[in-house]
């Protein structure tokens, strides 16, 4: 792995685990400041509010004015924003922080897809993007897990401000290692933003995200108010395309079956995974008794078993191709099968009897998840890595907020005691199993072999290590790349 490939990766980690580590946080929060129901939900969803809406305007940011330059931005807001939530007094400010944590994310995360497109050799993009899949699904499986032990830990006596504090010196390390290793690249063709294509996205997002996110007797209009939203910004895109302009996003991306497949594939599975381990949590936690750090420790054979077969995925996807998406996706939907016909077919909810079913879906997901996003994104020409990244992440985003809503709304309707939460989290996993199966459906639509790149918006090719600079192991610097004539600026 290059230097420049693990220094973003860093940055992908942080973002993920971010939406995780707060949630073994919550009841600490609120007792502490006095936080409302609303409140607290807030915290724990804000961060994913800002998030989702922001980016792809996030990912075009890049493409104008810089990957280099706007990652840097981004986790530096999501740095500073950090400190603010380990500091907060109050409810208000710790949501406000909250906010500020996903406008940082939503800046950062477009920009590591991007960077793994432009920086990597086609041939070795799938074990690039194999890297990301492990740095992103550890990070979701494993942040409950860290955000108990550093609440057991209560270092310094900082109990739940923990889980902000270590955003800090890892977010200031990695800050120093981007602005030496990262070279800088734009899209070649890129000229402006197109603010009105961000004002009528960033509207559409807010309508079908917030109402997944905070419970709220107007859901079912604000997400048909989404609809004409949507269709206007594919309207006004299209225009802007047709007259020589520089759409914020281009249409004709989705005319590319791996993309136009992809996208829903990743909304899918993401809508099944993230929510998947907070009912878990809860159901460990309320339903058995179990303490932050206990629940986080059932976690960990599926979070190891989760980057042996991502890493195994990477190995085989040259070999195998879709096959190895299509035996994960089947592996994945008979791991949630299996804890939902285990549960609910009278064996007691403990520990024990759900960690191998869990280590089943951490198998099956470590094959799907890992090289789906290689697979959506693999061949995007680099002049279009910026924006087809920030697709995908929202992709992401918005796959979880509909998780959280949909399998929350199955898992709290069942579990009506704590008696009852082994039969909520059968429920919950019926739920997920059938997204799961969507799943395995879509991984059959993609194209076998993946068709050659496109030929607008290319981009010089990466540049060789140790060829430019001077710097053992690692890219040159902007400067130098550009001198060479190598390096996108």
């Amino acid at each position: 792995m290059t230097r420049p490939v693990a220094t973003v990766l860093v940055g992908a980690f942080m973002a993920t685990l971010d939406s995780f580590i707060v949630i073994v946080a919550g009841a600490e929060i609120q007792a502490d400041l006095r936080a409302s129901d609303g409140q607290l939900q807030w915290i724990l969803a804000g961060y994913q509010l800002t998030y989702a809406v922001l980016l792809i305007t996030g990912g075009r940011l890049g493409d104008l004015y810089g990957r280099r330059r706007t990652y840097l931005a981004g986790l530096g807001a999501f740095t500073a924003s950090s400190v603010v939530c380990a500091l907060a007094q109050t409810a208000a400010l710790l949501v406000a922080a909250r906010l500020a944590q996903g406008l940082g994310a939503a800046l950062m995360l477009p920009q590591v897809y991007a960077f793994l497109t432009v920086l990597v050799p086609e041939r070795d993009r799938h074990r690039a993007f194999g890297a990301l899949g492990v740095a992103l699904g550890t990070a979701g499986i494993a942040g409950q897990l860290v955000g108990g032990l550093l609440i057991g830990a209560d270092v310094l006596g900082t109990g739940w401000r923990s889980v902000f504090w270590i955003n800090v010196p890892i977010g200031l390390a990695a800050m120093a290692l981007a602005a030496r290793r990262l070279p800088e690249s734009t899209a070649p063709r890129a000229r402006r933003l197109d603010l009105r294509g961000v004002t009528v996205l960033s509207a559409a997002l807010f309508l079908v995200v917030f109402p997944l996110i905070q419970e709220t007797a107007w859901t079912w209009a604000l997400l048909a108010a989404s609809v004409p939203f949507l269709a206007a910004f594919v309207l006004l895109e299209r225009r802007i395309a047709a007259r020589g302009g520089d759409p914020l996003v281009r249409i004709a991306l989705f005319r590319t079956r791996a993309f136009s497949v992809g996208v829903p594939l990743v909304l899918v599975v993401y809508t099944a995974v993230t929510s998947y381990y907070l009912v878990l949590s809860v159901s460990l936690q309320d339903g058995l008794g179990l303490s932050a750090l206990e629940a986080g420790l059932v976690y960990t054979p599926a979070a190891v078993t989760f980057f042996v077969f991502s890493l195994l995925a990477g190995r085989l996807v040259p070999v195998h191709g879709r096959r190895v998406l299509e035996i994960g996706a089947i592996v994945l939907a008979l791991g949630y099968a299996s804890t939902a016909l285990l549960l609910s077919g009278g064996v007691d909810y403990t520990p024990a009897a759900v960690i191998p079913t869990l280590v089943l879906q951490s198998a099956g997901g470590g094959m799907l998840i890992t090289p789906a996003l290689n697979a959506v994104l693999g061949r995007i020409a680099p002049g279009d890595a910026g924006v087809a990244s920030g697709v995908l992440s929202t992709a992401q985003q918005v796959g979880g907020a509909l998780g959280v809503a949909v399998v929350g709304a199955v898992f709290f309707g069942t579990f009506t005691a704590p008696s009852r939460a082994g039969e909520a989290l059968a429920a919950a996993s019926l739920v997920t199993c059938a997204a799961a199966v969507t799943a395995a459906v879509l991984v059959f639509l993609l194209p076998r072999r993946r068709p050659a790149p496109a030929s607008r918006g290319s981009e010089p090719a990466p540049i060789p290590e140790r060829s430019v600079g001077g710097r053992p192991g690692g890219w040159p610097s902007a400067d130098a790349a550009r001198e060479s004539g190598q390096a996108p600026t």
